[in-house]
């Protein structure tokens, strides 16, 4: 475990990268244009009664002069649609061995909810079958309660390795303040940088560290090192991935939707903000 003084000089020194911009991002979406141009949609476990095709909100809205994404599993009031994904083709891919930083902005429309993103090295079929499972390094946002009772606040979280089937993401951190993060606050923009390292188990690799900006963290702050790809196939990331789910009819949980924008991948270890922000 790493010293208290060395964690703070690590989120000093990212505090001072987040106010230089940089080229080096390659463009994902930020959803500037008036429809979804390169996603796919899909609700492989719609239950919702009575039947609702296609039941899922992914879809570009506007405010303040700015285009973003809003996701959600359903339309307000309808529940049972448990897997809603979305998913587009990164510009390029990530290959065994390589490092790259991912960019993205996030804001909580409301909770209840439960949400997950990241990125995936499967293709569009095997995203469908797979689900969750499609998922390498992923963050997670819900207030949702587990199946053995525990209660999720709506921090934001990582996957984690755990021989507890219950427990397999952990809270974000405020390293300085030794405890879990905050709970997303509502409708506000939070900037996310989470470094993917791709290289081979064997070689310290299937890793990601998260780096936040916004609510409580008002600089650049490492808030989570060496969290852990979900399935380790060790294979190219090919596709940014989301998930929603309303959960089943009789304990629904609720279908607050996230809204994404400025979605960027830049190769190596990149703690600037795209230039276009």
């Amino acid at each position: 475990m790493k010293s208290l003084f060395t964690i703070v000089g690590i989120l000093s020194l990212s505090a001072c990268s987040s106010n230089q911009h940089s080229t080096d991002w390659l463009l994902i979406d930020d959803f500037e244009q008036n429809n979804l141009l390169g996603w796919v949609k899909a609700d492989t476990q719609n239950n919702t009664k009575p039947f609702i095709a296609n039941p899922q909100i992914t879809e570009i809205r506007s405010e303040e002069n700015n285009r973003y994404l809003i996701k959600k599993p359903a339309a307000d009031g309808i529940v049972g649609n448990r897997k809603a994904l979305s998913f587009k083709a990164l510009p390029q891919a990530v290959d065994v061995g390589e490092t790259f930083t991912f960019y993205t902005r996030i804001n909580v429309e409301r909770f209840p909810n439960n949400h997950a993103f990241g990125i995936s090295n499967l293709g569009p079929e095997r995203i469908k079958k797979q689900a969750y499972n499609a998922f390498e390094p992923t963050l997670r946002v819900t207030d949702k309660f587990e199946s053995n009772g525990f209660k999720n606040d709506g921090t934001l979280m990582v996957k984690i390795d755990s021989d507890d089937k219950y427990r397999q993401y952990d809270n974000i951190q405020s390293y300085v303040d030794g405890r879990s993060a905050k709970p997303l606050q509502v409708g506000i923009w939070y900037q996310l940088w989470y470094v993917v390292n791709n290289a081979k188990v064997a070689q310290g690799g299937q890793t990601y560290d998260v780096y936040v900006q916004g609510g409580e963290f008002v600089k650049q702050t490492l808030v989570y090192k060496n969290a852990n790809f979900r399935m380790k196939r060790e294979q190219p990331l090919i596709y940014f991935f989301a998930n929603s789910n309303t959960g089943p009819q009789k304990k629904p949980y609720g279908n607050g939707g996230l809204a994404y924008d400025d979605i960027y991948m830049s190769k190596g270890i990149n703690l600037s903000k795209p230039t276009r922000l």
